[in-house]
């Protein structure tokens, strides 16, 4: 039976309405994961760095999908909630042309100026000829994902989470085997237009089924809605910043490694990100498969569902964090050999890392369901502060003052100190709150 965002929702309904999410914004983490995995086995460690270098970059150029994307999904599930059907296919369609514009002009001016990003990201002349290659390819595609990124939380808001799944599954098979294929062709090149390809099957195919879509949510004549447009910029600020911080502070990473270990710690610093990637897309696709139930029930002023729905969600992040932290330390070995078993030295740099950087995993699914949990209750400035707090100013501070102290190891642990003082910033934050939206 089909589960609707009107429902109450028992543990086993809540892990069900969510699941596509979660293993959409898996299947989606994958893409970087297969790059790597491709590139670093097939081309080596210097396609490994340059990619590490230049994908930050395309996450920065495509934040805005990200942001109108969820900030959209929070306005437009709370008009459905209001019982206002029209007015959120107007605002869904809104959303979607405006990510279209941006997207298109995003993606011409970063292939445009990819060289000059790239020395600014970090690249070493050693590094440059396959960043460029590489970069340019990926920054041309922003369009496609930037459409991805955006529209997947509409299905959940379209009661249609089990189609965002299996387009994911589509876009993830189609990378993997462009991988596959192309790079054995033509080298570096061919891991970005296998990403590409894949963006399009995520991107292209939901945009048509929502233009032909007539039943339910779907896109249709619209205008602009100023108050609602700047309401889902305020309300997707979180990830908008939490997408410009995390590439402003990979690129920052990237250059203390530089400068640290040189092009090794780079290489390393990468296989880290691609588990990370996986690891964190199962708080991301909770937060954003449950954040349209938020959204729905605190429109319809429905207070004991709130409280049903946040007291669950949070007992399920606290188990799921205890669970990461144990199964990253004990599958950190095999993980780190999938990636750079060739190389001894960088495998041993690896691990060790890891290790350490695994811990934060103990506290960074809470701030990010408290970043979603806020944009899904339409307080945009609490999420982005979250966001601004645990991605750029933390993480960039501490990776500057933990180094000279700590070593190389400073690096690593920079992450997991940022985690746990932005958990705590978090926590106080939704027990202050409490009051103000009744989840408590």
């Amino acid at each position: 039976m089909q589960i609707r965002l009107s429902d109450h929702f028992s543990f086993g309904r809540l892990l069900r309405f969510t699941l596509p999410s979660i293993a959409m914004m898996i299947l989606t983490s994958l893409y970087s994961v297969a790059d790597g995995l491709f590139v670093s086995n097939m081309v080596g460690d210097i396609g490994l760095s340059a990619v590490n270098i230049m994908f930050p970059v395309a996450m920065l150029i495509s934040a805005v999908g990200f942001m109108l994307g969820t900030g959209g999904s929070a306005v437009v599930a709370r008009t459905l909630g209001e019982g206002r059907p029209d007015m959120a296919n107007r605002f869904f369609s809104m959303f979607v042309f405006a990510v279209i514009l941006f997207g298109g002009i995003l993606s011409a001016a970063g292939a445009a100026f990819v060289e000059p990003i790239a020395r600014l990201a970090g690249a070493s002349d050693i590094l440059m000829d396959s960043c460029v290659s590489y970069g340019r390819i990926l920054f041309a595609g922003s369009l496609p994902f930037m459409l991805q990124t955006s529209l997947q939380p509409f299905f959940v808001v379209a009661e249609k989470p089990n189609m965002g799944l299996i387009l994911s599954i589509a876009s993830g098979v189609t990378n993997f085997a462009g991988d596959w294929v192309l790079i054995q062709l033509i080298g570096l090149p061919g891991a970005a237009w296998a990403t590409v390809a894949g963006y399009c099957v995520g991107g292209i195919i939901p945009l048509v089924f929502f233009i032909t879509h007539r039943s339910g949510l779907h896109l249709t004549a619209t205008g602009l809605y100023i108050r609602e447009f700047l309401q889902a910029c305020g309300n997707g600020a979180s990830e908008l910043m939490s997408n410009i911080s995390s590439s402003l502070v990979g690129i920052l990473y990237n250059l203390e490694l530089m400068r640290l270990v040189g092009e090794r710690g780079v290489a390393a610093h990468s296989v880290m990100m691609y588990v990370d990637f996986v690891f964190i897309a199962a708080f991301l696709g909770f937060s954003i498969g449950s954040a349209p139930i938020i959204s729905y029930h605190f429109g319809a002023n429905n207070h004991d569902e709130l409280k049903n729905v946040f007291r669950r969600s949070m007992f399920l992040i606290f188990i799921t964090s205890g669970a990461m932290v144990v199964l990253s330390e004990a599958l950190c070995r095999p993980l780190c050999a999938a990636f750079v078993g060739y190389s001894p030295d960088l495998m041993q740099l690896t691990v060790h890392g890891f290790r350490l950087f695994a811990l934060c995993y103990l506290f960074c699914g809470v701030n990010i369901y408290a970043s979603a949990f806020f944009t899904a209750l339409c307080n945009g400035a609490l999420s982005a502060f979250i966001s601004f707090l645990r991605s750029l100013l933390l993480r960039g501070g501490l990776v500057l003052l933990l180094p000279p102290v700590l070593g190389l190891d400073g690096v690593w642990l920079a992450v997991v100190a940022a985690e746990g003082l932005s958990a705590a910033v978090s926590a106080a934050l939704l027990w202050r709150q409490r009051t103000r939206y009744h989840y408590l």
